[in-house]
């Protein structure tokens, strides 16, 4: 099994940044492509990022291209999101999981059990 402890959300206004953290313990951390996820309020969980094990390979949804960038350090068992030119829209819980593949990360599929997420608010 996968523990995952998510951190770094907060307050923000439009336009803002924000890092988060997700930290991995349990199977081996490095042989799992990781991803980002968030439920926005009254809304279904949907993908955000994903990266491949090694790194050399990401995916980002359409909505957070070219603002958000997902990576990762395998010698802290720890992947991150960096989140720039943020709108009220980003505003949500994000949480992030473990699968094989980038592929399986997209649909949904995850093989550890969902944290606690960390919220964030993006303010007009």
């Amino acid at each position: 099994q996968v523990q995952l402890v998510e951190s770094g959300g907060g307050l923000v206004q439009a336009g803002g940044s924000l890092r988060l953290s997700c930290a991995a313990s349990g199977r081996t951390f490095s042989s799992y492509a990781m991803g980002w996820f968030r439920q926005a309020p009254g809304k279904e969980r949907e993908f955000v990022a994903a990266i491949t094990w090694t790194g050399s390979g990401t995916k980002h949804a359409d909505s957070v291209k070219g603002r958000f960038t997902i990576s990762r350090d395998n010698a802290k068992n720890t992947v991150y999101l960096q989140m720039n030119s943020l709108k009220p829209e980003d505003t949500a819980v994000y949480y992030c999981n473990a699968e094989r593949t980038i592929a399986m990360l997209v649909q949904g599929r995850v093989i550890g059990s969902w944290g606690q997420g960390t919220h964030v608010t993006v303010s007009s």
